[in-house]
């Protein structure tokens, strides 16, 4: 008779600690995302989940917590200044975009007399170009169609960020030797 009332008082227990948890609409737990998961929401988003998925993974991993009004007031606060924070980085990249929309890089290459480069031009020599005037961008930022192999101007697309693109005007020239000058000269 003790064994059936130690059991009785065990399932208790438990009802009691599931009803602690805030049951959604449709049953499951409400839980506040702390970090993103794929398929189930965002870093933020107050998500429905079954008992067992909120008890036994999210809650103890530390990627849930519980949807109370303060977590979700937290949240706002939060995400109001991550937005104005990306506000203000986006205005940075429009007005660097602006920037390099207005510069002209000439880069020299090796070229037969038709014009054609012995090598070819990529996104290498553009950043280390762009270096030298102290822009810094990345290799993957500069877009080309494929390798520049002829001398001539071409508008590379330089990809700052989300939407923002820039058209940069690159020149390539061919080398200029130091002994032709000399000797033109004597």
């Amino acid at each position: 008779m003790t064994r059936v009332r130690q059991k009785k008082r065990k399932q208790k227990i438990d009802m009691a600690r599931a009803q602690r948890l805030p049951h959604g609409p449709r049953g499951g737990i409400e839980l506040l995302l702390i970090q993103s998961i794929d398929g189930l929401g965002q870093q933020g988003d107050v998500v429905e989940v079954k008992p067992g998925f909120a008890k036994n993974y999210l809650l103890p991993q530390g990627l849930a917590t519980l949807a109370t009004d303060h977590h979700k007031r937290m949240v706002e606060k939060h995400r109001a200044r991550l937005q104005s924070i990306e506000e203000q980085r986006l205005d940075g990249l429009r007005t660097l975009a602006g920037t390099l929309a207005e510069q002209s890089l000439t880069i020299e290459a090796n070229a037969n007399d038709e014009g054609h480069l012995y090598g070819s031009v990529g996104a290498a020599e553009i950043v280390s170009a762009l270096k030298k005037i102290e822009f810094s961008i990345t290799e993957d930022q500069v877009r080309l169609e494929g390798p520049l192999k002829e001398l001539g101007l071409y508008t590379v697309k330089i990809h700052l960020g989300r939407e923002i693109e820039s058209g940069l005007k690159v020149w390539i020239v061919p080398t200029v030797d130091e002994d032709t000058p000399a000797e033109s000269a004597s």
